[in-house]
């Protein structure tokens, strides 16, 4: 990666995690239930900021599709680190429902809870349309729902008919997320923190955050920009693993292009013979920003991300088909960043 000149170091920033609930070929969805509560409990021993999880539906190897549920199952297993949504699809839902259900969790775990919302379906068209019962429904409302949402949250709307109870007048941080301009802009524009998904869209980094940072108007929620950006990280102790572990990735997002999602494989020594020379362009385009490697390395990638997006925040996806060697690989981000 190109670096610009920087004033940030790791340790000036904080961290976060995403995680899917991913579900390995030959586990369980309650075992991945269990590995995200482990993880979650980990990660807040370690240092880490907040963790959220993610809408996606119709995959067969990502539970985390009742996101609600699972960020209340998450909290209850924890202490103190904030716990949200990575976020909540929010044309998938009347806005009002997830007034109510984010207030119910704020109420429960007073403090600790993050609403972060995107505009995409997380998932095919057809689930879309399962989802949100017209095919034509493709974001665009997005604005209008953001509206109604904060509106449901403002203290004033004990005066409207319809109102969120609970939710109502409770503080609870909302984040809008993206890959592209459109939220970056709308994030900008209100005066929110934004989160961007480098972790799968890497080209469109810069200008994002470009667009954000130049357009942002100061609110009573933020007075300057406030930067979340993800990446994948795959650390281990020798560099070989670190390759090695990562391969699993590769091939569920290798699933994802051909258009056959399937539970997490495990790590293979190689990719070659699994996918094509096209395939593997592809993929690696995609997770370009990918960082890989023993302790060293990934502190010096990270720091040149850093370098690069001059981010306030990351948020960190591990998608590792070993718990322990994920386990790890989060160990290591928080002992080469100085949060251990």
């Amino acid at each position: 990666m190109n670096s610009e000149s920087s004033t940030k170091e790791l340790s000036d920033i904080s961290y976060s995690v995403l995680d899917l609930a991913s579900i390995i070929k030959g586990g369980t969805i309650s075992a991945a239930f269990e590995n995200t509560v482990d993880l979650a409990q980990h990660v807040e021993k370690w240092g880490y900021q907040r963790f959220w999880v993610a809408e996606h539906h119709s995959m067969p190897g990502i539970a985390s599709s009742a996101t609600s549920v699972l960020i209340g199952y998450v909290a209850g297993r924890t202490e103190k680190i904030r716990v949200g949504s990575g976020g909540i699809m929010l044309p998938n839902h009347a806005p009002l429902v997830i007034a109510e259900q984010f207030g119910t969790l704020e109420a429960m775990y007073p403090g600790r809870i993050d609403l972060g919302l995107g505009r995409a379906p997380g998932s095919d068209q057809y689930t879309a349309m399962a989802l949100r019962g017209d095919v034509r429904n493709n974001g665009q409302d997005f604005p209008e729902q953001l509206a109604q949402l904060r509106s449901y949250l403002h203290p004033d709307s004990k005066h409207n008919r319809v109102r969120a109870i609970p939710g109502e007048g409770q503080d609870i941080p909302l984040w809008l997320l993206g890959s592209s301009g459109f939220s970056a802009a709308l994030s900008a524009k209100l005066g929110l923190p934004f989160s961007f998904a480098s972790h799968f869209s890497p080209e469109n980094t810069k200008p994002a955050l470009a667009r954000y940072r130049n357009n942002f108007q100061p609110s009573e929620v933020l007075d300057k920009p406030h930067a979340m950006v993800g990446i994948n990280v795959f650390a281990a102790d020798t560099t070989e693993e670190a390759q090695k572990i990562s391969t699993s990735y590769q091939q569920q997002f290798l699933n994802l292009i051909r258009n056959t999602p399937g539970q997490m494989a495990p790590p293979v020594d190689t990719m070659d013979g699994i996918w094509s020379e096209y395939e593997k362009a592809i993929v690696m385009k995609q997770l370009n920003a990918s960082i890989i490697g023993n302790p060293d390395e990934v502190k010096q990638q990270l720091q040149a991300f850093l370098d690069e997006t001059q981010a306030d925040e990351m948020i960190i996806n591990s998608a590792i088909y070993d718990h322990k060697a994920r386990l790890r690989s989060y160990e290591i981000v928080a002992e080469v960043t100085g949060m251990k």
